[in-house]
């Protein structure tokens, strides 16, 4: 991609009512647009980011079993009166519309009921189990706050996976399965350092679920953890029976901010009751489908890299989820005597071309803009490696290459480019 094609631009300030600092960088750096609070389109590089956390998820995902479909958005009333949670006094967040001859819908902002309807139709014996059955798919969730920029949206893509198994044994089975391709994600997005399985509440079907949770001052949940184990305990469910179970004492906790990035929980029978999810086994007697439930949010989670990998000059992207692995800039002199001009942009050409060949992705900035602001917006867009090549570096056959994380520099011989 040469960035003069490129038709978002960077912005020196983001909007004024915009307090999220990922949201605010990204903005800046052209990755999305803000579109009314907790709304926001993905722009070009944003879309490139947001596709590479949603391929390396689906690659994982597939490695444990999981078949991907795309359920619906509109939801029918039908699935969801069984389960109670048609109820706006149970559930608060819905948006929910109606069609012309009356009909009410509803905007999903989960598909636990509608895809266990589904299943009905393909599990009839215990000889169709078990089943790992996932999606990434645009969820609505009517939140009465959007502070959190792409952190907490209203309108935002999900990845949400179900299981379907036989009995508890084979659900657990599965379940450490799911939390050690979970471990794998976070791990190969760049957060892996950062993020902890984190012990909370596991509602009326298992003592307890786990959150992925990414340590960050912009996080909305306190968690405390235990360096050695390299687990956590969410505080809503800090106890002594938690710490017994744990084999851990407090004063070997340390109280953080987090953002919770995914997770993942057993459902039991709940819906497969409610809706009549049933299986004959071996003796030919119908039991109900055991179920669990495992998310992550792509742009949660590429919110949460802008919070941690940042700094006052922009964006840091890891190079697994950066939308582009190369900068390159061209920085022609005007001034120059004739002829220099043109063959900083020959050289510069001639390796934008290389790279193309080796298939690295590369955005090349042939633009007419000043070098200030060239390395500017380098450093906001945060691309993992750059390369300048400039009058000065050509007159002693050398590239400069910068390493953004680190800040190091080096020099690279022109002739090197393979």
């Amino acid at each position: 991609m040469k960035q003069s094609h490129l038709f978002t631009k960077t912005r020196r300030e983001a909007p004024k009512d915009e307090v999220s600092k990922n949201a605010q960088l990204l903005i800046r750096a052209g990755f999305i647009h803000k579109e009314m609070a907790g709304v926001y389109s993905f722009l070009p590089l944003g879309l490139r980011t947001l596709n590479k956390i949603v391929g390396i998820i689906r690659e994982e995902i597939n490695v444990i079993g999981g078949e991907e479909v795309y359920l619906a958005s509109l939801q029918d009333k039908k699935n969801w009166v069984p389960t109670n949670r048609w109820d706006d006094a149970v559930v608060d967040n819905w948006f929910k519309t109606h069609l012309k001859n009356g009909t009410e819908l509803g905007l999903g902002f989960t598909h636990e009921e509608p895809l266990t309807a589904i299943m009905k139709d393909h599990i009839r014996s215990f000889r169709d189990l078990p089943r790992a059955v996932y999606q990434f798919q645009t969820k609505f969730r009517n939140e009465e706050r959007a502070k959190s920029g792409i952190m907490r949206a209203r309108e935002f893509l999900m990845k949400d996976l179900y299981s379907f198994n036989v009995d508890q044994k084979v659900h657990i089975n599965f379940y450490e399965q799911a939390k050690q391709a979970y471990v794998k994600i976070f791990e190969r997005i760049g957060l892996g350092a950062k993020t902890y399985i984190t012990f909370a509440s596991g509602g009326s079907f298992a003592k307890y679920s786990h959150e992925f949770q990414t340590l960050t001052e912009a996080g909305e949940d306190t968690i405390y953890i235990h360096e050695g184990k390299k687990i956590a305990v969410n505080k809503e469910v800090l106890n002594d029976e938690v710490l017994k179970d744990l084999g851990i004492s407090r004063s070997d906790l340390v109280e953080k901010k987090a953002s919770e990035v995914g997770n993942i929980f057993s459902l039991g029978t709940k819906f497969s009751d409610a809706l009549g999810l049933v299986f004959k086994d071996v003796d030919g007697i119908n039991k109900p489908v055991i179920m669990g439930c495992y998310g992550i949010g792509p742009g949660r989670v590429m919110g949460t890299i802008a919070e941690v990998y940042s700094d006052e000059k922009g964006l840091i992207w890891p190079e697994s989820v950066a939308p582009f692995i190369v900068h390159l800039i061209a920085l022609s002199n005007k001034k120059a005597v004739e002829g220099v001009e043109d063959q900083v942009k020959k050289v510069a050409d001639e390796i934008y071309a290389k790279f193309i060949k080796r298939g690295v992705e590369i955005l090349y900035d042939d633009r007419d803009a000043t070098a200030g602001e060239k390395f500017s917006d380098s450093d906001l867009i945060g691309i993992p490696t750059r390369y300048v090549v400039s009058e000065k570096t050509i007159a002693n056959g050398e590239v400069e290459m910068k390493d953004r994380k680190t800040g190091k520099v080096e020099m690279v011989k022109i002739s090197d480019f393979k």
